[in-house]
């Protein structure tokens, strides 16, 4: 069933309900029909702690810790677990890079459960009257630190365009992660415009990132970023904008990679899928940011179903004139779908077999090895 924009923050407070409700009814039952309720599942409790550096989380006062960001505070240094009791957990947060090698869990084993959320855009004035947040400000949940992995986790933005209607600044980013070695197994990421931005702490920093059976949707840029991002079996959903009458609606991924890294964005045996109409949507587009004239941003989508609201005819655009998409490295290989097929060859580069044997997770990633690991 096709949601509107207006829908999000009320899907998103259902969906976190009812895994909220699951969890309190979990556990074996008590005497007088009562049951013990269990809501970081077979991962413990306060009273019964896994490791000295698991802390527990829950909204409903049964953990540690009420939100994330006191956990986050508390955990200081490295090699901290924080499990997360099934919720609506309404705050920004942010891990700071010494905070390394950190681990988060949604306690139900499903993401839809444990819900991180908070509604700052680009534009929205800061309350200390110093100005406005700025994209990266904007982050729900912002990720410094080396070593990060999250599981079973939604992380959203639900700041809504129809809410504030002739604004600028409307990026409003769900998750910015800018460390080496982050992995995201299994999560949500929800938004409209610049949804989930995997970037790096600096220029000369290539950081690593792995998402694996994630979920991803948005409209315009909204995976974006210079990280080298290695995206497996993941789907991206486009949604519909009631704010324009025509396409493009918006751009999958719009990546930013530095000119001396060799390794951008690489999708594999993912999907693309639209709400919009069909063809009202571009698969990407270069971006060439202000800071760093000299990227060469770098996309290679492969083995992956690219539904019929992708334009198949012209998939790709330029952010700006100067850095047309045809100058930077954009390929294609053995892609499916009515959005894959190829109708104007130059529109559409593709890797040769070769070439594509540099273009795998284990070339990308070199010797971090997240999908080798039990998820």
């Amino acid at each position: 069933m096709h949601r509107t924009a207006l829908s999000r923050r009320g899907f998103l407070l259902t969906t976190a309900g009812a895994g909220a409700a699951l969890g309190l009814a979990a556990g074996p039952a008590l005497a007088g029909g009562a049951r013990r309720p269990r809501p970081f599942g077979r991962y413990g409790s306060p009273d019964d702690r896994r490791t000295p550096k698991t802390l527990y989380v829950d909204p409903h006062g049964r953990g540690d810790f009420t939100s994330v960001q006191a956990a986050v505070t508390a955990a200081e240094g490295s090699g901290w677990t924080l499990v997360l009791a099934p919720g609506t957990y309404r705050e920004t947060v942010s891990v700071d890079a010494d905070r390394t090698d950190a681990t988060w869990t949604g306690a139900s084993h499903d993401p839809r459960d444990v819900v991180i959320v908070y509604d700052n855009a680009a534009g929205t004035p800061k309350p200390d009257g110093s100005g406005t947040y700025g994209t990266s400000g904007s982050a729900t949940t912002t990720v410094r630190a080396d070593g990060f992995t999250a599981r079973w986790i939604t992380f959203a933005n639900d700041w809504l365009r129809a809410d504030h209607p002739g604004w600028s600044g409307t990026q409003a980013v769900a998750v910015k992660a800018m460390g080496d070695r982050t992995a995201f197994h299994h999560c949500r990421f929800l938004g409209h415009q610049d949804t989930l931005y995997a970037d790096t702490r600096d220029l000369a920093h290539f950081a690593r990132q792995y998402f694996a059976q994630c979920y991803v949707e948005g409209d315009v840029d909204f995976v974006f970023g210079r990280a080298t991002a290695v995206y497996e079996d993941c789907h991206f959903r486009t949604l519909v904008r009631t704010d324009l009458s025509g396409a493009p609606y918006g751009f999958v991924f719009a990546p930013s990679t530095a000119g001396a890294n060799p390794r951008g964005y690489l999708v594999t045996r993912g999907r693309v899928t639209s709400e919009a109409p069909d063809g009202y949507y571009k698969l990407a587009r270069p971006w060439v940011p202000s800071s760093d004239t000299t990227a060469r941003p770098m996309l290679t989508v492969r083995e992956t179903h690219l539904g019929a609201g992708i334009d198949a005819v012209a998939p790709y655009a330029d952010m700006r004139d100067a850095h047309p998409w045809q100058d930077q490295r954009f390929r294609e290989y053995r892609n499916t779908g009515p959005g894959a097929a190829v109708t104007v060859p130059e529109n559409r580069p593709q890797l040769t077999r070769a070439e594509a044997t540099a273009h795998t997770r284990e070339a990308y990633l070199g010797d971090w090895r997240p999908y080798a690991r039990r998820r």
